[in-house]
């Protein structure tokens, strides 16, 4: 374990409660299909719960929940940045960039490939930082 690739390379941390849950981007993608969408506020507020509990800043579960129920595209967006800025803290190159928003403009498979990107760049992060959970929901 240690940095995502391509990045400097770090001593992973000790797995702890303020370590996100790496999760199955397909068994999310299939949920969310199969709830018509639901299950994407539930994805929402546990990761931005994590990243905010990771960080100790950022917009937390309960402002992703919000966000995605009342203007679902500016999570795609802020998410991403969230991601981003915990890579570059690191001094790692995110995979991910907050343009990988746009995404949301290519319906359907747009947001196929912004959920497959997104949640592999969360499951490196935590990865990363020494979680080794099995990805789940």
């Amino acid at each position: 374990m240690g940095a995502p690739m391509g990045s400097t390379p770090m001593t992973p941390m000790t797995p702890s409660s303020s370590l996100g849950k790496r999760r199955s981007a397909g068994l999310v993608i299939l949920l969310s299909i199969v709830t018509l969408g639901i299950w994407t506020l539930v994805w929402s507020y546990q990761n931005g719960d994590e990243l905010q509990r990771n960080a100790g800043r950022g917009v937390g579960g309960i402002g992703y929940l919000l966000i995605t129920l009342f203007i679902a595209p500016v999570t795609m967006f802020l998410m991403a940045n969230e991601v981003e800025q915990r890579y570059r803290e690191r001094g790692w190159e995110p995979p991910i960039t907050t343009i990988w928003g746009l995404w949301f403009l290519l319906p359907l498979i747009g947001n196929l490939i912004w959920y497959l990107r997104i949640q592999r760049a969360l499951n490196d992060y935590w990865t990363a930082l020494g979680q080794t959970n099995d990805p789940g929901l």
